[in-house]
C-alpha cells in the first residue's frame, strides 16, 4: 500500500521555490518540472509540485511511514535555507 501526504507553504514565491527544489534535486534524481508544475523521483517515492500565486504545494508518496518522514525531511530541510528570508519553519502536513 502506497502512502500519501500534501504538504502546504502559504507564499507568493511558489514557483520560485517549486523551480529551486526542483533544479537542486535534478542533481541527483529524475526531475520534470516548469513553473507552475513539478516531479521529482525521490529515492523514498516520487513527489509532486505545483505551485500557484498563493502557495507551494508539494505531494509525497512512499511505501512507509519512514519512507514518507524522509521525504518531508528532505522538503523541509531544503526549503528553510530557500525560504529562510520568509522565516519558513516547515511545510504543513496533512
Amino acid at each position: 500500500m502506497t502512502l500519501h501526504q500534501t504538504g502546504t507553504f502559504q507564499t507568493p514565491n511558489a514557483s520560485k521555490y517549486l523551480q529551486q527544489l526542483c533544479k537542486h534535486f535534478a542533481h541527483k534524481v529524475a526531475v520534470e518540472y516548469d513553473e507552475t508544475q513539478g516531479r521529482a523521483a525521490l529515492p523514498a517515492g516520487p513527489a509532486r509540485l505545483s505551485a500557484s500565486a498563493e502557495a507551494l504545494q508539494v505531494e509525497i508518496s512512499a511505501e512507509t511511514e519512514e519512507g514518507l518522514e524522509r521525504a518531508r525531511s528532505v522538503i523541509d530541510d531544503h526549503l528553510k535555507r530557500f525560504a529562510f528570508r520568509e522565516g519558513f519553519e516547515g511545510m504543513s502536513w496533512a
